[in-house]
């Protein structure tokens, strides 16, 4: 990775966003298409991926959070499955490294548990090496689900009140959010999904509340610097009012 900052043409650095999160869809029919073997279009998923890191950490980007694989991708074929959790262990062997030198620090979300314990001893080995970097923060959702995230934390929530620790009119929405995963980071700004499906998919559903949604039709191998710039700019044209009205968000800026 290069560590020469990128500049999109029109949007300031003030006016990118802090948090982006992407679903990463449409890897096995971009291989159909081209009359592969559903597995290749995994493996040129990966490197999609790798770029779109090297862009968001170029770009001075907080937080970038994909979602690799869901709580309902268990469902598919157990070959395909397999696949996946091996292309998932090499790539971790292979990318770790690189990640840490380019002060990229490296986080997994969601019920880990349901993964062999090679795969989840690699998972805390890239954590606890990456975890005092300071540039951007890649977080990868796997065996993630909006539903489960909400219930493991209304879970910690309960074992607080059995405790004595917390009292049920003591809950917020406050509250809730320190129990969800990435509390520490600022909430998504945008939301990318690639593949042409309109829907957030069970995927960080208490965390999308105010984000700006961005969908396009290319398929997730496809995915590349133009696209990811297209989707900034639109972000970046976007009135952001989280329930005010346009002439406060306007008078607001006018002060600042």
């Amino acid at each position: 990775m290069s560590p020469k900052p990128l500049t999109i043409k029109g949007v300031e650095p003030e006016k990118r966003p802090k948090h982006i999160v992407v679903i990463l869809d449409g890897n096995g029919r971009w291989a159909e298409q081209r009359h592969l073997p559903r597995v290749a279009g995994h493996k040129a998923g990966v490197e999609a991926v790798r770029a779109v890191v090297e862009d968001c950490s170029q770009l001075k980007i907080n937080a970038l959070t994909v979602f690799a694989f869901s709580s309902e991708n268990w469902r598919r074929p157990d070959k395909e499955v397999g696949f996946l959790m091996d292309l998932f262990l090499t790539s971790l062997n292979k990318e770790v490294k690189k990640l840490h030198e380019n002060n990229i620090r490296i986080r997994f979300i969601g019920d880990t548990t349901a993964f062999n314990e090679k795969l989840q001893q690699r998972m805390r080995d890239s954590e606890f090496l990456t975890k005092n970097n300071t540039g951007l923060s890649l977080n990868i959702a796997v065996n993630y689900g909006g539903q489960w995230d909400i219930t493991q934390a209304m879970q910690k929530i309960a074992e607080k009140i059995e405790n004595k620790e917390l009292n049920s009119s003591q809950i917020t929405a406050e509250t809730i959010n320190q129990y969800i995963c990435l509390s520490d980071l600022p909430a998504p700004d945008l939301f990318i999904r690639t593949g042409g499906e309109q829907r957030i998919s069970n995927f960080l559903i208490w965390q999308l509340a105010y984000t700006e949604l961005y969908f396009t039709d290319l398929f997730w191998p496809d995915f590349n610097r133009d696209e990811l710039f297209k989707a900034i700019k639109t972000f970046a044209q976007r009135q952001r009012r989280f329930g005010q009205t346009s002439a406060q968000v306007e008078s607001i800026g006018k002060h600042n």
